[in-house]
């Protein structure tokens, strides 16, 4: 039950009850004061914390404005682009929220925090005011009375009636303060209902207010984070493939680091224990140096580095180098050292210690020491052998290895594989990600890449071959191609657009590129696009999206030349590249590009060395990698003729003929694959020009012996300038700029730094090099060090 009401004539008797309920009456408003008071003190309590909650978040947003990631490399994608700007998206996120959170904070100051305040100073504090006036009237009334009841009868009338009057007046003073008590009472009781609810009503108001601002933030947020979602997992996807790559590239080296060297302008460099002799009784002491030699100038190079010190680097020392000579232990009480010689301090040796045994011999060739290891071509040249089935099987496989090539045979494997795959398995997940079991792609691949045998599978129909073993099968043949789809020529302008400028701009590059690759190369392209846009658009079956194809078919038609840390860090730029084709294929394949579209210009970021150039000196011809060229099987009663031409790099050719077949034929196996590979690398092909399959090999006429020396004559060198679409005229008259600075070797070479313009610059008869006139003198430029203008 509530408190009993006040009856204002309860005032005139003044009962005990009466003063129960007033005590009751004040009791509450004293719970109510009490409570309004607390919940001020918590209402500053949560501006407090909001405040500091504020702050932090404000802090914290300041901190991810702040930070940016690096990347490796020259550039980075657009998804990661986003990925950086998303923090700075995320601290204004913050910011905007805070905002809000300050409005919500100054909000409970205005609505809740002062109205009630007001309240309990106002009308709570005027009832205690009230009270204090009651008790002292009540005490005084009451005091008074007894006092007048105390005055003697004897007293005059008149001062006797004087003291009645006296009494009747302050009794009604009396009556009229509790009168108007009991009426403050109980207006308090009613007022501070909603004097209280309304100021928490408009906290929560302003609370509302805030977590719908909120809403709305993360309503417009919504879109953006959806989107960044996608960037997330393309980035996440292309880091994967990146990762794997990576491993394999560094389990490469882990197995045979020399192989792997990058390629610089240095021939030998790494680092040594130079002597440094002190006076006597001090003897000598090793200090270690990065060292460096260019053979074509014999500059050694030497700079001392401590790895234990910090990192510390010393100053570089330069000198001629005159000599080379091993040491021998019995010289000297350590292993692995030699001496060298500067041409400024004659008779003066500089001793020095390799790693191990394997280093200085390294060491000793570059230097060309005294015990030197010189690189001898080998050459094989067999005939007449009966009974040779087994090493026939051996030779078939080797033109299953390396026999993909872009021609009739390669079309029918490429369109057979797409049809069967759109025919049964366009919406199976992970099309194009899950790989079939690897001998049973070989065989499918081999089947199909017989001519006998490609007609008579059916991939379509037959439950013999599952949709992963063709698709990887499909994969395999177009990693087995000896240039990559898109072409070693053109892999860097493919890049360059994929990096920077807008996503139109971006579109007419890949556009423009694509119509100057070879006719063959462009129709095959256009055949396999078509197909992976076909697959991209049952994507919420099969979950290959346009990004997840691009992760997968990007090394795959864009490998890159030589395999590097830094070309693997690309990999996501080829992906782009292939997100493009798929996404605008209609466009690209079916229009020709804008004739005033400016030609693609590399990215000018030069790196640490410059490229490795065609060399050209007699001497240098040892250095470089052989070539198998020719190869020519003729079947005559039972017997094998094979000749297996070698070449040097420069078109060297040494013929010459060994009768042990058997004893070095799996020698040519294991090392015919390598040497395959380098021919492929050092003589690519010009755009409109097929490679010979296999058969033409094949079907090749033999070589007479006698005429083997003349075979370098019939070797074709392929004139860069040749094709449908590329013309002597059309490079004719062109200007190119040095971007790496060159010394020639020749005198039929040109010496430039860094940004010489050449003029009237023409491809040369030789692979690697071009004609162009500087400062009215003609002369050949190393291809890979100029730029087109």
């Amino acid at each position: 039950m509530g408190l009993q009401p006040l009856e204002f004539s309860d005032c005139y008797l003044d009962s005990p009850w009466f003063r129960e309920r007033v005590r009751a009456h004040e009791a509450e408003l004293e719970k109510t004061n009490k409570f309004i008071k607390e919940l001020l003190k918590d209402g500053k309590n949560l501006i407090a914390a909001t405040k500091n909650l504020s702050a932090a978040q404000r802090k914290f947003a300041h901190s991810l404005r702040d930070f940016k990631f690096e990347f490796i490399g020259d550039a980075e994608t657009d998804d990661e682009r986003y990925l950086d700007a998303s923090l700075h998206e995320f601290s204004n996120f913050l910011k905007n929220l805070e905002e809000q959170r300050e409005i919500l904070a100054l909000s409970v100051t205005e609505t809740l925090i002062k109205p009630l305040e007001r309240f309990r100073k106002e009308q709570l504090g005027a009832v205690k005011e009230e009270k204090k006036k009651f008790d002292k009237e009540t005490e005084k009334n009451y005091s008074l009375l007894e006092k007048h009841l105390n005055l003697s009868a004897k007293k005059k009338e008149l001062q006797l009636q004087e003291a009645d009057n006296q009494v009747e007046q302050n009794r009604k003073h009396f009556y009229e303060l509790s009168l108007e008590y009991v009426c403050k009472l109980q207006e308090i009781q009613e007022r501070k209902k909603f004097e209280c609810v309304e100021p928490v009503l408009s906290f929560f108001q302003g609370l509302f207010t805030f977590y719908h601002q909120g809403y709305e933030l993360a309503k417009d947020f919504n879109h953006y984070k959806m989107a960044l979602q996608i960037n997330i997992q393309n980035t996440r996807n292309r880091f994967e493939g990146t990762r794997s790559e990576v491993e394999e590239l560094m389990n490469k080296i882990r197995r045979n680091p020399q192989e792997h060297k990058r390629a610089n302008h240095f021939t030998m460099e790494g680092y040594l224990y130079v002597q440094e002799k002190r006076p006597a009784p001090f003897g000598s002491s090793w200090v270690k140096h990065y060292c460096m030699y260019r053979k074509e100038t014999k500059k050694f190079t030497m700079i001392p580095f401590e790895h234990r010190s910090g990192g510390k680097v010393g100053d570089e020392e330069l000198f001629v180098l005159t000599y080379c000579t091993k040491r021998n232990i019995d010289t000297i009480d350590r292993r692995f050292c030699f001496d060298l010689e500067a041409s400024d301090r004659p008779g003066v040796p500089v001793t020095m210690q390799a790693f191990s045994e394997e280093d200085r011999k390294l060491w000793m060739e570059a230097l060309d020491g005294k015990e030197a290891v010189s690189v001898n071509f080998f050459y094989i040249h067999l005939y007449e052998r009966h009974n040779c089935n087994g090493a026939l099987k051996l030779f078939k496989l080797f033109f299953s290895l390396v026999g993909a090539q872009l021609d009739k045979i390669g079309f029918t494997v490429i369109k057979k594989c797409i049809s069967a795959v759109e025919t049964r398995g366009i919406n199976d997940q992970g099309l194009y990600r899950v790989v079939g079991v690897s001998s049973k792609v070989q065989r499918l691949l081999s089947l199909l890449m017989d001519a006998k045998t490609c007609n008579e599978v059916d991939l379509e129909n037959s439950v013999d071959w599952e949709v992963k073993t063709i698709t990887s099968a499909m994969k395999q043949y177009l990693r087995s191609l000896p240039e990559p789809l898109m072409t070693y020529e053109l892999h860097g302008e493919f890049i360059v657009p994929a990096k920077s400028g807008s996503p139109e701009s971006r579109v007419n590059a890949v556009h423009f590129l694509v119509h100057k690759l070879p006719e063959k190369n462009k129709e095959m392209l256009e055949i396999l696009v078509k197909h992976l846009a076909n697959v991209s658009k049952h994507a919420k079956r099969n979950l290959m999206t346009v990004a997840n194809l691009g992760v997968v078919f990007g090394p795959t038609l864009m490998r890159p030349q030589e395999e590097t840390v830094a070309a693997i860090m690309d990999l996501k730029f080829q992906n782009i590249v292939v997100e493009i084709l798929i996404e605008n294929h209609e466009k690209i394949f079916k229009t020709l590009p804008d004739a005033t579209f400016p030609e693609p210009i590399s990215m000018s970021v030069s790196p640490p060395n410059a490229p490795p150039r065609q060399s050209r000196r007699q001497g240098q011809r040892i250095k470089r990698p052989l070539a198998v060229y020719n190869l020519c099987l003729e079947l005559d009663d039972g017997k094998m003729l094979v000749i297996i031409s070698v070449f040097a790099a420069d078109g060297l050719c040494i013929l010459s003929s060994v009768g042990a077949f058997i004893s070095c034929f799996i020698c040519i196996c294991v090392n015919f694959i390598h040497l395959v590979n380098s021919a492929l690398n050092i003589f690519p092909l010009s755009p409109g020009q097929s490679r010979p399959s296999m058969v033409s090999w094949m079907n090749t006429p033999s070589a007479n012996p006698a005429a083997t020396n003349t075979a370098s004559s019939t070797f074709f060198f392929p004139n860069p300038a040749t094709g449908s679409d590329r013309t002597v005229e059309s490079i004719a008259h062109r200007k190119a700029r040095a971007v790496y600075p060159c010394e020639a070797e020749h005198s039929s070479e040109l010496s430039f730094q860094i940004g010489a313009i050449f003029e009237d610059v023409q491809f040369s008869r030789e692979p690697g090099w071009l004609e162009g006139t500087l400062n009215g003198k003609r002369g050949l430029i190393p291809q890979n060090y100029v730029q087109f203008l």
